[in-house]
């Protein structure tokens, strides 16, 4: 198993296309559209409550409590699928992940906007994993302090991204609406929440 590096100042990403392979890929994606319990989110944005352009999902270890963009979520119990894949990626790094975030996008029209995973819960320099099932979608990366670095990769069926040291300080990153039509996907973040705290 490879993983390719892309040099960018001040971030460790790292990408593996074929990290699950064309029918271990098939067969979790299938069971993640129908095992998960997706909701219809909302965020607070400046103020403002705004629906989530795509449907999400929180599960990890017994009752931790994660809050973003002014929402709070509580994991739900591992799946057997979700177990499958957090232990397949814990073989190839140094942790082991207590929560994964999930995406569905259902069409080209949902999205997520500009953002870094730099919640207070995550840590100093957090290491997220980022599984993609499904239609190929872009994965866009800017520079805060300086836009004009960008960078594009497509996360293809089955594949692994992973970012860790500074990456989230010192870049965005975004999956942008698309006008061509796609089938759906699914993305998993796998994070470890620091600090947690119990919910009652």
């Amino acid at each position: 198993m490879q993983l390719e590096r892309f040099y960018l100042p001040d971030a460790d990403i790292l990408f593996c296309p074929g990290f699950f392979n064309q029918a271990q890929s098939n067969q979790l994606f299938e069971k993640l559209l129908n095992e998960i319990h997706w909701e219809n989110g909302t965020v607070k944005i400046f103020g403002k409550i705004l629906a989530e352009p795509r449907q999400t999902a929180w599960y990890g270890d017994e009752r931790l409590v994660y809050t973003y963009s002014g929402k709070q979520q509580q994991t739900k119990a591992w799946t057997e699928a979700l177990l499958i894949i957090k232990q397949k990626i814990e073989t190839i790094l140094t942790i082991q992940f207590n929560s994964v975030l999930l995406n569905l996008y259902r069409n080209g029209k949902d999205s997520v906007g500009w953002h870094s995973d730099d919640e207070k819960e995550l840590g100093q320099n957090p290491i997220i994993a980022s599984i993609s099932f499904g239609a190929s979608r872009t994965f866009r990366l800017k520079h805060r302090e300086n836009p004009s670095l960008r960078q594009n990769i497509e996360l293809t069926h089955g594949s692994l991204l992973i970012m860790k040291g500074t990456t989230q300080h010192f870049w965005k990153h975004q999956i942008p609406k698309t006008r061509t039509p796609v089938q759906p996907r699914v993305n998993l973040t796998f994070r470890n929440i620091k600090n947690t705290i119990s919910a009652k």
